[in-house]
């Protein structure tokens, strides 16, 4: 039987994973627009509706949230990129699968790529180890992939298609600004998605 402390209890730990999931967003698109160290604890806090201070409840540290956002966004790319290693398909359907994956991340975390880019230095040294590490399991997924495509291929080759891959997808952050300046009647994200996973399919998988 579920006691009524046992169920205010549980509504409470729900309400403040929402709010650090909350705070995980918002500090996001902060980080992106201002830089790290361009945020203060009280403009994070004010942007999930809780005081500075407040945000110690959920996380150490204005470096802790950042590393919660670039941790979180290195494991799910990676448990992402291993369903769709796993689920055992032809080698050119699971290159175009693992590119359609890779974008829908980038087009709906592009605020995630900008802070990668420029703040992944201000991460404590063991964040830092442990997103390198995430990520070098993730591009090992690709070679992988792209070694079934090109078997003829040196393994420094496939780790270089990889990684443009990579750098041709996550131009997202810079071309969602271009084209909301430019897109009149179209669905900007639409539009990234089709354009992104077509060039990037085409670049990796030319003979």
């Amino acid at each position: 039987m579920t006691t009524r402390s046992s169920a205010s209890r549980t509504t409470r730990e729900r309400a403040k994973a929402q709010r650090a999931d909350s705070l995980l967003e918002a500090a996001a698109h902060l980080f992106a627009e201002h830089g790290f160290d361009g945020v203060s604890l009280e403009d994070l806090g004010t942007a999930v509706g809780i005081t500075g201070p407040a945000v110690y409840r959920h996380f150490d540290s204005k470096r802790a949230l950042l590393g919660a956002i670039l941790l979180r966004a290195s494991e799910d790319l990676l448990a992402g990129g291993q369903r769709v290693t796993a689920a055992g398909r032809a080698p050119d359907r699971a290159l175009r699968d693992l590119v359609d994956f890779h974008v829908e991340f980038a087009v709906h975390s592009a605020a995630v790529i900008r802070v990668h880019d420029r703040d992944l230095t201000s991460l404590s040294d063991a964040d830092r180890h442990a997103v390198r590490r995430l990520q070098r399991q993730y591009v090992e997924l690709w070679v992988g992939v792209l070694r079934a495509v090109h078997p003829a291929r040196s393994e420094t080759e496939l780790r270089v298609r990889a990684h443009a891959g990579f750098g041709l997808i996550n131009s997202t952050p810079y071309a969602v600004r271009t084209l909301r300046e430019v897109a009149v009647d179209a669905d900007t994200d639409e539009l990234l998605r089709g354009v992104l996973s077509e060039m990037a399919y085409a670049a990796l998988s030319a003979r």
